[in-house]
């Protein structure tokens, strides 16, 4: 051992003592910051780029209230604690979601409200007067709430695209909130059927049930294909695996499940990613066939679309 490297070691050990006599900081220096959750997820269908935004999310209580109205209280507490899940108490989402085609920025749905939404597309680096189409998947509350802000349009240079039998039902149906924030609108508006598209490549699928005219899209760019489901399930274990357990706000309760069976039956087929509007955030997933005597199953995405 040379004199430098035992002087090196000598030094560095008479200093240890010292060192262990210091004040350490105390913990309550790193206070506690409080739970969060990202406010975007980012990735590529081919050449479309989609992004969900966290429009907001709440806890609700009683869920059975809510899912699986037609079973028995020891059938849905069985289920839920064989998924990890509280009986008494469900978190709900709510989660737009923006396509950049390359030539279009497309947002579907505007969420609870316009500050809330706003907020969240800013988040992800977009502003509202960038939003080219707005697509109305269905007319509930929480996906037309964020059209208006202060009486005026959140959306200032956008256009409007939704289903025909969706808007034709709520404009006959006196309701405060479509009056308020999408009959405005009717003008820059275009209706459209099953199987139409709003742009080359996104394409509106009837999936009644929930609402008279609730539609899905599917987006299909350089062979990738993903489902925006919206609404045709609002809980992966409570309503997506088990499409026959009725959910209170189901308009036509029957038709519902078969929109679902339907549909996710197409993407679990196809094996293709979903969005789901109250799927837990970030929404992206796949869809499996049943286990455990479930019909379907919600398999959150895994890092399958970072590339």
């Amino acid at each position: 051992m040379t004199d430098l490297t035992r002087r090196t070691l000598l030094a560095s050990g008479a200093a240890l003592p010292l060192a262990a006599t210091l004040p350490r900081p105390a913990a309550a220096e790193a206070p506690m910051m409080g739970a969060s959750f990202a406010r975007h997820r980012r990735f590529m269908i081919g050449g479309f780029e989609v992004t969900t935004i966290l429009g907001g999310t709440t806890p609700r209580e009683e869920p059975q209230g809510i899912f699986g109205m037609n079973v028995s209280p020891e059938e849905f507490a069985a289920v839920s604690e064989a998924n990890f899940l509280s009986p008494d108490v469900s978190q709900f989402f709510f989660t737009p979601t923006v396509v950049n085609t390359g030539a279009e920025l497309v947002l579907f749905d505007t969420g609870l409200n316009g500050p809330a939404t706003t907020e969240a597309l800013a988040a992800a680096g977009y502003s509202p007067d960038q939003i080219d189409i707005v697509v109305l998947t269905h007319m509930h509350g929480d996906h037309i709430g964020g059209m208006m802000t202060e009486g005026a349009p959140t959306f200032a240079n956008a256009r409007y695209v939704t289903g025909q039998a969706e808007y034709d039902f709520w404009a006959a149906a006196g309701n405060e909130g479509f009056d308020a924030n999408v009959r405005p609108m009717a003008e820059n508006m275009t209706f459209l059927g099953d199987g139409q598209d709003v742009v080359s490549g996104i394409t509106g699928m009837a999936a009644f049930g929930h609402t008279p005219g609730h539609m899905v899209y599917r987006l299909e760019s350089e062979g990738a294909g993903l489902v925006i489901f919206a609404d045709l399930a609002n809980h992966p274990v409570w309503s997506l695996a088990r499409p026959d357990w009725e959910v209170r706000f189901d308009a036509d309760k029957a038709m519902a499940a078969e929109s679902r069976r339907r549909i996710l039956g197409m993407i679990a087929a196809d094996r293709i990613p979903a969005v789901g509007y109250h799927m837990p955030f970030p929404a992206v997933g796949y869809v499996d066939t049943g286990r455990d005597g479930a019909e379907f199953h919600w398999v959150p995405e895994a890092g399958q679309l970072m590339g």
